[in-house]
């Protein structure tokens, strides 16, 4: 029997893992709840999804509109297995306690702090201790790009310690002309930034400092890292690491990949909605080594690095698949990875 999925947040993650919920064959869409009347919603009903409204005052503004409403988020927590918060950071902690009264068993999104659950989640690293929890959290798109490079050194025995720099994107693109940043650099204070300790939070053994800093566009996360390695070794030995990872995909500078927008440009080519790229971009011919020391740089998407991980946080969680192995293979199919982009 399919699991039943409820969507609270149909935003700018909301919406991609609504869509991607859509195209599992082992789970559905019960609906998606939110507080919004405008384009955003309107296009969840045009999808055929059913629309909840989160509270009594949506739910007139959104009659108001003319959107036909399923009911509101009690009664479609009342008909899922299982509920993702997509909801704002700190919104979503509020909701908790709703979830915890129901019995129902949810997923938060990275904004949200680690005790809000107790555990946190990256697909190629700790699924086995998500199976059939009540809640877990997953990691930003950051500390999800972290753990997919630092697990893959780590599994072939070559990590031994990292630190990094990442350039974040300002806001996300839809919202640019509400926020973010203009002829500017705004280094996060504190060292390390908080994507270090939140990759420890998945993983405790990590060794990993990183210092990061608010840049003035929108596309993406451009990080650097050095890593020292756990022994001499050859850049050949480390793109075999990488590649063990079904979601780092390795590109190359030559191939005029040199910047975030020439690889967003080559999803949308591609045919990905949104141009999203799930995967972690890493330029393989801008990748060196010496000795025991590690150079390398990738791109990460903010909009879409977290929805494969999500999709098999539902997974874990509801006991549907076993193996982490299997559900990331499944994931993975259902969204194109792996396979030219092609859906």
């Amino acid at each position: 029997m399919k699991k039943k999925i409820a969507l609270i947040g149909y935003g700018v993650i909301g919406k991609r893992v609504a869509d991607a919920i859509a195209r599992q064959d082992d789970m559905e869409l019960a609906g998606v709840c939110d507080v919004i009347s405008d384009w955003r919603i309107q296009t969840a009903v045009k999808k055929g999804y059913s629309v909840y409204a989160a509270t009594e005052d949506a739910q007139d503004s959104m009659q108001k509109a003319g959107i036909s409403l399923a009911g509101n988020m009690a009664d479609l927590l009342g008909v899922a297995h299982l509920v993702v918060d997509c909801t704002p950071k700190k919104i979503a902690a509020q909701n908790v306690e709703i979830y915890k009264e129901r019995g129902i068993k949810f997923i938060l999104q990275g904004g949200e702090k680690h005790e809000t659950t107790g555990h946190s989640f990256s697909a190629e690293n700790n699924y086995a201790s998500a199976l059939n929890r009540d809640s877990t959290r997953v990691v930003s798109c950051n500390t999800t790009s972290i753990l997919r490079t630092l697990t893959a050194l780590k599994k072939a025995g070559l990590l031994q310690s990292a630190r990094g720099t990442l350039l974040r994107r300002a806001t996300d693109p839809w919202e640019s002309h509400l926020g973010g940043i203009m002829n500017t650099l705004v280094p996060e204070k504190d060292i390390p930034s908080h994507q270090g300790p939140d990759a420890q939070s998945v993983d405790s053994e990590l060794d990993i400092v990183t210092m990061a800093v608010k840049v003035p566009q929108t596309l993406s996360h451009l990080h650097y890292w050095n890593v020292r390695l756990t022994r001499k070794a050859d850049k050949k030995e480390v793109i075999e690491a990488f590649q063990t990872s079904t979601r780092i995909t390795l590109i190359n500078y030559s191939d005029g990949l040199v910047s975030n927008n020439t690889i967003k440009e080559k999803y949308l080519d591609m045919g990905r909605p949104w141009g999203d790229m799930y995967e972690v971009a890493l330029w393989q011919d801008m990748l060196k080594v010496e000795g025991d020391e590690l150079y390398y740089a990738y791109v990460v998407d903010n909009q879409a690095i977290v929805i494969p991980e999500t999709i098999d946080a539902i997974r874990a969680l509801t006991g549907m698949e076993e193996s982490a192995e299997k559900s990331i293979k499944k994931t993975n199919k259902s969204l194109g990875i792996n396979n030219g982009g092609q859906l």
